[in-house]
């Protein structure tokens, strides 16, 4: 049994050794031979230990003509022969890769040494760096180079190219002392993202998120923008003394240097190094960014209702055009150094910033608001304060007022000129002249004349403020003057506001006396309309009266007439019948005589039969109160005074009714009175009338 497992172990170290025999004589024996194999994702630079030829030259690291190091042809992907261990070492390196829209930098270890003046080896044939031999052969530089690679896939010698990518930096089978140098400069163009092209129009704007799982193209992080892109030139002859950017420079038969990325036929144009005048607008360009730089700035945009002067930092010397009396700097054509005569009118421009400098100027009525506190969109009036006044009766009110102004467009360079912006021109000249103008109009003013003539104030300040600002070419629209104020000052009255109680006062008093008038006057008017309607209404009384008086007239002249005529005849029948009567009435007469007698004697039977003939009145009285048609207790009462007695004792009252009535009783009676006695009578009579005009009525009952 162990025999056997002996025997086996013999076997199989025979095979092994028989299989590592074929392996030397297969890989060994053929590399002893010079056969080398380089795959096709790679190259293999050659390098020479020795050779006949000798050495190579002081400064140079790459063999042309065959000396020993490396040489400058390089293996691609396939098997070679005759590279002899003893002579030949073959160092196999990676393709270099570009990735797609990616920009790959050049850096030559050998070649003619660059002059001072320039930075980047020039660029000469090679087939983009692939032809080591043919770029050694063309008066090549070394150092950093101005072409650059391209998307693709590149066999470069690594021997003699240094080739740095955002990913990778390719710098071959040597290590030297520049190693780190490399990647720092990878790091740099990372940063200022040199790998990428320079794209105009389209800028990344914030708060904008992008989902880098599904889409990992840097470019659709982009967004449009408005800008444009200034260059600075890092290679080239220096700008002149004086210069402080580089000209713009064009090709003959429109040849150019296609936006900087052609930058051998820039210089050989006559480009130079620094901020170029000319700029880039939209579009994508790749650009060596060793080579030049590119800043991106908004463009210049005048917006409506503006102009913008331009004051150009480059150009050739101008001739002024503003002439002699024009004191206040030069004016230039377009192009020319200096401030430009021609405004822009509102557009779009790509102006390089650091070249032109364009200064807005409205042209359209703006307000200013000397008012503390208030900013206009405009923020010219940024800084300005309401006025503080004191006026000519010792008031301190702080004035707020607003200008509108108004510049020629045809003017706004001159303005430009002057003052250097708009918010020059307010803060060192409008606010200090305007401020002037509204104190000495304090000073000579009442607080009252602030408050009562303001519109006459504002009239006059415009019409004078407006004089003086003609001088400076800005024309004074209106000035607009708000309520005096008076500095907050806590638990002070204002006074201010205390002027405003008085003149509110006497304002109510005044319009409460012309409402006075007023009601006064309709009134009057009021009563004018009443007559007016009760006449009116009563004319038609009235002609009806006046119709009456007249039909009256007539029939009282009528009734008149014939009154006069019917006692004409009563009269004739009267003077008739009396005639006739005559003898009739004597003997009546004297039969009436006779029956009064008879009737006397009655009289005087019957008083004599009451025994007293004042008891007989009484009766006779009282039957004709008893049978009187008239009220026994009379509505008025005469009263008529006496005179007192002579002893002073007690007023005797003579009741002249009662003596009358006396008197009618004794007649009546037949006591004492004879026919034809009327003396008592008439006496009687003529005391009733004297006591009549002193008679007082009595009350009645």
């Amino acid at each position: 049994m162990n025999t056997t497992i002996e025997t086996l172990s013999h076997y199989l170290c025979w095979g092994v050794g028989g299989l590592v025999l074929l392996l030397v004589l297969l890989v060994v024996v053929p590399w002893l031979l010079g056969v080398r194999y380089i795959p096709h994702t790679s190259i293999g630079l050659i390098e020479k230990f020795w050779s006949g030829r000798g050495s190579l030259a002081e400064g140079r690291i790459i063999a042309l003509n065959g000396e020993a190091g490396f040489q400058a042809d390089i293996l691609r992907g396939g098997v070679h022969l005759g590279f002899y261990p003893w002579q030949y070492r073959i160092h196999r390196q990676p393709l270099v890769t570009v990735s797609e829209g990616k920009i790959g930098y050049v850096y030559a270890r050998d070649g003619e040494p660059l002059p001072p003046e320039q930075t980047l080896g020039r660029v000469v044939g090679g087939n983009h760096f692939q032809d080591a031999r043919a770029f050694l052969s063309s008066d090549s530089q070394r150092g950093r180079q101005r072409l650059i690679l391209r998307e693709g896939v590149y066999a470069l010698n690594l021997a003699l190219f240094v080739v740095i990518t955002e990913d990778y930096v390719y710098s071959g089978p040597i290590r030297d002392s520049e190693e780190t140098k490399y990647n720092e400069w990878q790091i740099q163009l990372r940063e200022m993202r040199g790998f990428d092209p320079v794209v105009i129009g389209f800028g990344s704007v914030p708060n904008v998120q992008v989902d880098m799982e599904v889409d990992t193209n840097p470019q659709s992080k982009l967004l449009p923008t408005d800008n444009l892109g200034v260059v600075s030139v890092q290679d080239g002859p220096a700008i002149e003394s004086g210069d402080i950017i580089a000209p713009e420079v064009h090709g003959h038969g429109g040849a150019g240097h296609n936006n900087f990325q052609d930058p051998e036929v820039f210089l050989a144009l006559g480009g130079k190094r620094g901020k170029q005048l000319q700029v880039l607008t939209d579009g994508t360009f790749f650009i060596n960014r060793w080579f030049a730089t590119v800043e991106t700035q908004p463009k210049t945009v005048i917006p409506i209702g503006y102009v913008g002067v331009v004051v150009s930092y480059y150009g050739t010397h101008g001739e002024d055009v503003t002439g002699q009396g024009f004191r206040y700097g030069e004016q230039v054509e377009s192009g020319q150094r200096g401030v430009w005569r021609q405004a822009l009118p509102p557009g779009k421009y790509a102006l390089n910033p650091y070249a032109q400098k364009v200064e807005l100027v409205p042209t359209v009525n703006f307000v200013l608001r000397w008012i503390t506190g208030r900013i206009e969109m405009h923020r010219y009036d940024e800084g300005l304060n309401s006025i503080e006044l004191v006026t000519a009766d010792a008031y301190e009110p702080v004035l707020p007022l607003s200008l509108v102004l108004h510049i020629d467009y045809q003017k706004a360079s001159s303005v430009v000129q002057r003052f250097g912006d708009v918010k020059r021109l307010i803060s060192q000249t409008l606010d200090p002249i305007l401020t002037a103008y509204f104190r000495d109009v304090a000073q000579s003013s009442s607080m009252l004349d602030l408050l009562t003539k303001r519109e006459e104030i504002q009239k006059r300040a415009t019409e004078e403020l407006g004089r003086r600002f003609q001088d400076y070419d800005i024309n004074c629209v209106a000035v607009l003057i708000g309520r005096p104020e008076s500095k907050h000052l806590a638990g002070v009255e204002d006074p201010i506001d205390r002027l405003f109680d008085q003149l509110r006062q006497r304002r109510l008093a005044e319009e409460q006396k012309e409402t006075y008038v007023k009601q006064q006057e309709a009134a009057v008017q009021l009563k004018q309309l009443n007559e007016a309607n009760a006449a009116a209404e009563k004319q038609k009384q009235l002609t009806e009266g006046r119709i009456e008086i007249e039909v009256a007239a007539n029939r009282g002249e009528a009734q008149l007439a014939e009154a006069q005529r019917l006692s004409k005849r009563e009269i004739a029948l009267a003077e008739g019948q009396s005639r006739a009567q005559e003898p009739l009435g004597k003997g009546e007469a004297s039969k009436i005589a006779q029956v009064g007698l008879s009737e006397a004697t009655v009289s005087l039977q019957k008083i004599r039969a009451y025994g007293d003939p004042r008891l007989f009145a009484l009766n006779l009285v009282a039957e004709h109160f008893a049978q009187s048609a008239q009220p026994l207790v009379p509505e008025r009462l005469l009263v008529m005074g006496g005179e007192a007695g002579k002893d002073g004792d007690s007023p005797v009252v003579l009741n002249v009714f009662g003596q009358l009535l006396g008197l009618l009783l004794s007649e009546k009676a037949g006591l004492g009175i004879t026919v034809g006695d009327t003396k008592s009578l008439d006496e009687l009579a003529a005391e009733i009338r004297a006591a009549s005009a002193t008679a007082q009525p009595a009350a009645t009952v």
